[in-house]
């Protein structure tokens, strides 16, 4: 998957369409992402020793990583993503857009 913990990333589908936030997991198996502020469902939580206030609580739920784009730190746009390998074997996250390094 191209998209990684730490990335900004912005929604392109769905109903939180035009909202941004930071990656904050990647699930690879299933290809979805959870963004901060992004899906948030609300959730009833018993207490608990690690809940220990009990009730309502809001949580960022997976979103599919078909629907978002990550956002180039140069231009300030959605972008795809491409790979450019360097001299030295390894491999570079850049933007499709302006073509500038993508970095974590």
């Amino acid at each position: 998957m191209k998209i990684r913990k730490g990335d900004q990333v912005f929604v392109i589908a769905g109903k939180d369409r035009g909202k941004s936030g930071p990656v904050s997991a990647v699930f690879n198996k299933e290809n979805k992402v959870v963004v901060e502020g992004v899906n948030v469902i609300k959730k009833a939580v018993k207490k608990s020793k690690k809940n220990a206030p009990s009730g309502i609580v809001d949580i960022a739920a997976p979103i599919a990583v078909s629907n978002v784009q990550i956002i180039c730190a140069s231009c300030n746009k959605g972008t795809k993503i491409g790979y450019k390998i360097l001299k030295d074997g390894t491999k570079e996250r850049i933007c499709k857009k302006c073509g500038s390094s993508i970095k974590e």
